[in-house]
């Protein structure tokens, strides 16, 4: 499969999934308390945990093309 067009296939699913992840991580953060170090600590993890799910995927996209 071609660089390109692992690329494109992957913007399809990265973008919903990152905008999926956004969309709870701040609904999870609306039932925090209101203490600026938790919520710091939380969108700081927040922040890079999505990197772990989805690794895999941005692995696929970046791979050489194999040969035959």
């Amino acid at each position: 499969m071609s660089p390109r067009l692992k690329k494109f296939i992957g913007l399809f699913i990265l973008l919903p999934s990152l905008f999926i992840y956004v969309v709870l991580a701040i609904t999870i953060a609306d039932f925090l308390p209101e203490n600026a170090i938790i919520r710091i600590i939380y969108y700081a993890i927040a922040g890079v945990i999505w990197v772990f799910p989805l690794k895999p995927l941005i692995l696929w996209m970046n791979s050489e093309p194999k040969q035959k």
